[in-house]
């Protein structure tokens, strides 16, 4: 177990900190406070060849509170695994750390969240989308600073398909090849939800449960039955998607901001960014809907330099932080300000995301329930891949996918 050496806290940070932790303590005497941070990242925020966005940002912090003798301990883990980690052992985890907002409820049910009040949370609800500020709130309190997008959309070459092509997939389906993660039910929900499938409600209410039967559903399952057999449709898995946009063979793929770089090198000035288009379901325009989401900073329970490590996330969600992580690593910014500014507005791949997130997607539930909706959603799309579901049991199949989505156990 890490330990942590515990340090006295000057009454003027304290009284701000109250809003955060309620707690109290001695006034100190003025002296330099000595103060240990462990913050975790993911390696590129680290990597020397990237910039060193962590150090960088910790190391301006340091600079503008003199009044602390602050040493950075970092550790690398990724947003996606930092959740598990804490909420395992909150007392051997990082002060501070960066995390996928659909990880938030593992950490609050294992009381390892700070919840984020007074003057933090208005500096936090001032910068922010409400879909931002709405992916880290939980029971109307805020458990983190979002300081990233987090979604997916789609990537064309504009030699094939015209701006007004890529706006419907099955237009696109006729001039040319279109890679899709057909078997990630990240990606295939999409469908559903367009034709009005809905999780827990509007997101929030798990009693509410997941509609995605009935006739609306089982219209989607024929549609994608016919969608894979399309002779212009790839299944897009295991970097397949972005191996046919490198040789020719594929003409657009949907996928986010970590495939960008690879995408431009293949496809040069011919690259297209877009949000989601429709897809065309009994004649009427379906417009498909990505799970979008944030990264955020959080702060651990059991940091025993509480004020010091809210301020720190706080200052790595701010707008220094973020244009500096989007200038190094192209992370992609949710800051109001930055989402303003014209220079980052002009790049094509924000651009889509940030159309993507406010038009075409929605936020994905970070409720404990939506563990159960995954493997149903995967297995219908590996069971239209192999030809197990056809036409003939669309409508037995699809029931069978909401009833697993809506059950502890698969």
């Amino acid at each position: 177990m890490r330990k942590r050496a515990v340090s006295a806290v000057t009454a003027a940070v304290l009284t701000v900190a109250l809003a955060v932790t309620g707690l109290a303590g001695c006034a100190g005497d003025g002296e330099k406070e000595s103060v240990r941070l462990m913050v975790w990242s993911p390696q590129g925020d680290q990597s020397v060849d990237q910039g060193q966005w962590l150090q960088t940002c910790c190391n301006a912090f340091a600079k503008e509170h003199p009044e602390w003798d602050i040493t950075f301990v970092y550790g690398v883990a990724d947003e996606a695994s930092s959740a598990g980690q804490v909420a395992q052992d909150a007392d051997a985890s990082a002060d501070v750390f960066l995390y996928a907002n659909d990880n938030l409820t593992a950490m609050t049910d294992a009381d390892a969240l700070v919840k984020f009040g007074g003057a933090y949370r208005e500096e936090i609800e001032a910068v922010n989308s409400q879909t931002s500020l709405d992916s880290v709130t939980k029971d109307g309190e805020i458990y983190g600073v979002p300081f990233a997008i987090n979604t997916w959309f789609m990537f064309y070459d504009k030699s094939v398909f015209s701006e007004e092509d890529v706006k419907n997939l099955d237009t696109m389906l006729e001039k040319g090849v279109v890679s899709f993660p057909f078997t990630n039910s990240w990606y295939l929900a999409s469908f559903y939800i367009g034709n009005g499938c809905t999780l827990f409600g509007d997101g929030t209410d798990a009693s509410a449960g997941v509609d995605f039967g009935g006739e609306k559903a089982r219209e989607v399952t024929d549609y994608l039955i016919d969608l894979e057999s399309n002779p212009n449709f790839r299944i897009d898995a295991d970097g397949s998607g972005i191996a046919g946009m490198r040789d020719g063979s594929i003409k657009a793929m949907f996928s986010g901001s970590w495939d960008a770089a690879a995408v431009k090198e293949a496809l040069g000035d011919n690259m297209g960014v877009a949000a989601l288009p429709t897809y065309t379901l009994n004649g009427e325009e379906k417009q498909m809907y990505s799970y979008a989401g944030t990264k955020a900073v959080g702060v651990n329970t059991q940091s025993d330099y509480m004020v010091q490590a809210v301020e720190l996330a706080i200052f790595l969600g701010n707008e220094y932080s973020q244009r500096l992580h989007y200038e190094l690593e192209n992370v992609v910014p949710c800051h109001t300000d930055l989402l303003a500014d014209e220079e980052i507005m002009s790049d094509e791949v924000v651009a889509a995301i940030n159309d993507t997130f406010s038009r075409t997607s929605i936020l994905q539930p970070n409720l404990a329930e939506m563990s159960n909706c995954w493997t149903p959603v995967e297995n219908m799309g590996k069971g239209i891949r192999n030809g197990s579901i056809t036409h003939e049991n669309s409508a037995e199949q699809t029931e069978q996918m909401n009833e697993a989505m809506n059950s502890d156990g698969i």
